[in-house]
């Protein structure tokens, strides 16, 4: 079964775009140009993880009508429309467009908790680990890591250390909370929403303002059973990434209510965050947003009868984590996990390399693998583990 056939059989043609089989875009084989463009399967990206090449090919395809129009410093335009579907999908009054994530969790941070220094934020989470103390250093944040070695803190906990806080010698209040879900460090494992809920209804007691690092929400509905909508409602402010999901080159959305976002572009611009010209990312995570929950359900459907074919190969075994979400590991017997990786590029597949201590490849659910029908896949992973 070829690519056409298969998108037409299983229903997606309409979703085509999505996966970066673009009518226009030089990509068909109709077209005969470019042939060898968004064809490749691959299982380390969260999204398509599109080549320069193949970026360009689709800003040019969106050039080529009078409907996109430029932003002035990351305002307006393209960049505009972008802020005001993101504020409509997550719930919120407003939204603004953050060059990173980095910087979206930052600005978010540094408002909410106002005079009250104390932040309160998982250990394992993206902003204590991996932002350079920018909040520490930059805006005199004081961030407090809870649950390490954990995806997630407990409402006991945050009361411990709310407590805690207050009833120093100098009581030094916490003025903001910040739940990343899912969590990147832990295997991208989702925050039980249950127990997210009970820590959210806390901190408002307690006039405690709260942020969600939601930079791979839209996987969260899937698996939840929630909308990204209930996700939000919990929170003052939530991050979504532009490049995870959306396959923009970078970028970021940060949304909340009008009177948080006011203004806040000027702080933006105080951090070096205000790019003169933002439209090419806008331009392409537009394109992606509104089909993004569908396909990232059928591309789990076609992993899960992957997984279902392969599964009596005894030179193959799979793990999915309780709590996991675009995340499954891979492990292969008998075979070098080298010579896997690549027999299976030779067919258009990439693989993650394997983590040192498991073995284990950490496979990555992404919207590539509908390029290639389960049938053709497990076929591709036979083969490849043959001795």
């Amino acid at each position: 079964m070829d690519r056409r056939q298969f998108l037409g059989s299983t229903g997606l043609t309409a979703l085509a775009p999505a996966l970066g089989l673009v009518s226009g875009a030089g990509v068909d084989d109709e077209t005969g140009s470019a042939p060898e463009l968004f064809r490749e399967v691959n299982f380390f990206h969260d999204g398509l993880g599109m080549s320069p090449r193949e970026y360009a090919t689709l800003l040019q395809r969106m050039t080529q009508s009078d409907g996109l129009v430029g932003d002035n410093y990351s305002n307006g335009g393209a960049i505009g429309a972008l802020e005001r579907t993101f504020a409509q999908r997550l719930g919120k009054e407003a939204a603004m467009f953050v060059p990173t994530g980095t910087l979206a969790n930052h600005l978010a941070l540094r408002r909410l908790a106002g005079n009250d220094r104390r932040v309160l934020v998982q250990a394992e989470s993206h902003f204590y680990c991996d932002s350079g103390d920018c909040g520490e250093l930059l805006s005199g944040l004081n961030l407090i890591p809870l649950a390490e070695g954990r995806t997630a803190f407990t409402v006991e906990e945050v009361r411990r250390w709310v407590e805690r806080s207050g009833g120093g010698r100098v009581p030094t209040g916490v003025g903001a909370i910040s739940i990343e879900s899912p969590v990147r460090r832990r295997d991208h494992e989702s925050v039980d929403f249950d127990e997210m809920e009970r820590v959210c209804r806390y901190a408002r007691a307690q006039g405690i303002r709260l942020h969600l690092d939601g930079a791979r929400l839209f996987n969260l509905p899937y698996h939840s059973g929630r909308s990204v909508r209930e996700y939000a409602a919990l929170f003052d402010t939530v991050f979504v990434s532009l490049w995870k999901h959306f396959n923009a080159m970078s970028g970021a959305i940060l949304a909340g209510d009008a009177s948080f976002i006011d203004g806040l572009y000027h702080v933006r611009r105080m951090f070096g965050g205000s790019l003169p010209q933002a439209w090419p990312v806008a331009a392409v995570a537009a394109e992606y947003v509104d089909r993004y929950e569908d396909v990232y359900a059928q591309s789990w459907r076609a992993m899960d009868r992957l997984i279902a074919m392969l599964e009596s190969n005894r030179r193959l075994r799979f793990r999915k984590l309780p709590n996991g979400t675009s995340r499954f590991f891979l492990s292969v017997e008998g075979v070098a996990p080298q010579a896997v990786v690549t027999r299976a590029a030779r067919r258009g597949v990439r693989l993650p390399w394997t983590n040192a201590s498991t073995g284990e490849f950490a496979m990555q659910v992404n919207p590539t693998v509908l390029r290639m029908p389960p049938e053709a896949l497990a076929e591709v992973f036979e083969e490849a583990v043959k001795a």
